[in-house]
């Protein structure tokens, strides 16, 4: 694994800046390029490196829905692109970075594009957009319509229920979920989460779900931070003993709530989240989390777009499995 040293060495930093950067220290005065170099650097170094497979040298455009500045609130979809971008190096193509936009698409035209990997959420006007460009695309994180578009997605669903039923099966029975909405991307339009969804079914068929334990905002260090704040205020000794959070950053949020107000983690309340972002190993306590391989899902997606290239037609949706990682916040 790597340590905060061999990410210092890399982004060209202190070990004492890494550590802040990684815990999201809100007195540290960096600038965003600096906070950007140590994430990407965290990221890039968790990636085993494999084993080229020499193909085609196409120039591959990988299209996000979030901006570098949004990025730093979610390293969920910088991670995804990490992986897009080491696997396009691994087999010697060219990658060309976009954030979804007019101007973005307009670019886009104007290059000899071979295909497309789209990460995060579209609408379907946004989608039509696309296939004007190329009709090579691959959705990461997203699967507009399985029957004619390639997609890498993980199943929310089974994430959240293993993460429900490890917390029952160690006996807790007041558990709260901190999440947000989903929206795509330039649509002000909020949609019910599938964490959300699969929290609410899974603890209803148990008889255990209580509306009041239940926290949602958008999905960044903040919100977990005021989230928690909240529940904390509402609920006094009558708190959850444990919290499934929707992604990592919140709970990371949630962690400085919770020390603030002397509220112990694991031993009052236990914290499970989602993602395994490289920042969750160097928090205290250090998050437990479900892993979703954001490497894989990158790799996976090139692999896809290559198919398509040499002739595949048939459209392919792939799930990409988790793994639930108990560490400190947790037991």
């Amino acid at each position: 694994m790597a340590t905060i040293k061999d990410i210092a060495e890399q982004a060209g930093v202190s070990q004492a800046t890494v550590s802040r950067v990684l815990n999201y220290d809100p007195s540290l005065s960096v600038s965003d390029e600096t906070k950007r170099r140590v994430f990407e650097a965290a990221e890039a170094l968790s990636y085993k490196k494999g084993q080229s497979r020499k193909m085609n040298g196409a120039k591959i455009a990988i299209l996000s829905w979030y901006n570098e500045k949004e990025e730093l609130d979610d390293l969920y979809y910088m991670s995804i692109r990490i992986g897009v971008e080491n696997e396009c190096q691994t087999n010697g193509m060219q990658c060309i970075k976009y954030t979804y936009n007019s101007n973005s698409l307009t670019r886009m035209q104007n290059e000899d594009i071979q295909g497309m990997v789209a990460i995060g959420k579209y609408s379907s006007e946004q989608v039509k957009k696309l296939q004007q460009i190329t009709s090579h695309i691959v959705f990461v994180d997203s699967s507009p319509n399985e029957e004619v578009f390639d997609a890498v997605v993980v199943d929310l669903k089974k994430a959240t229920e293993k993460v429900l039923k490890h917390l029952m099966e160690k006996g807790h029975e007041r558990i709260g979920y901190l999440g947000g909405f989903e929206s795509l991307v330039y649509d002000t339009a909020q949609t019910e989460d599938l964490r959300d969804r699969a929290f609410k079914d899974y603890m209803e068929a148990a008889g255990m779900l209580d509306e009041r334990y239940i926290y949602l905002s958008s999905f960044t260090v903040d919100e977990g931070y005021a989230l928690m704040k909240k529940a904390i205020a509402e609920h006094g000794d009558e708190l959850p003993t444990a919290f499934f959070v929707g992604n990592d950053p919140m709970a990371i949020g949630c962690l400085k709530a919770l020390h603030e107000n002397g509220i112990s983690v694991p031993a009052r309340v236990n914290l499970i989240s989602i993602n395994d972002i490289s920042v969750s190993k160097f928090v205290y306590p250090s998050l437990s989390t479900v892993k979703i391989h954001t490497e894989l899902m990158g790799e996976t997606a090139v692999g896809l777009l290559l198919e398509q290239v040499a002739g595949r037609k048939v459209p392919k949706k792939i799930y990409v499995g988790t793994e639930l990682i108990i560490r400190e916040s947790s037991f």
